[in-house]
């Protein structure tokens, strides 16, 4: 494999796990499973959607590697397998705001 053939494949992988997270759907449910693990059930109700919607969501999320999954019974709880989301959410925030002090700045200059 080449150099850049390894390149793209790094950013191709990247890029699955950004799409991954390009919901808000998906970005509600991971921000919920930063706190704790939490039932298809559950998730149902936070997102507005049913059951099979939220399914997709999760196996979406899952198939990037980014939820591990637990069952219980009949139940399956959902939890995230990686801790540093909330890293990546500030930087998103921080782009939020500083995007708002721009527009706000060229409104009011």
């Amino acid at each position: 494999m080449t150099m850049k053939t390894k390149k793209i494949s790094f950013y191709e992988r990247r890029a699955a796990i950004a799409k991954a997270l390009g919901h808000p759907s998906r970005l509600m449910i991971v921000d919920a499973l930063q706190e704790r693990e939490i039932c298809v059930c559950e998730l149902t109700e936070l997102v507005g959607a049913d059951q099979s919607t939220v399914s997709r969501h999760l196996s979406v999320l899952k198939n990037a590697g980014l939820v591990d999954t637990r069952k219980e019974g009949p139940m399956i709880f959902y939890r995230l397998r990686v801790k540093c989301l909330e890293g990546f959410f500030m930087c998103i925030e921080n782009v939020l705001k500083e995007n708002l002090e721009r527009e706000e700045a060229l409104v009011g200059g």
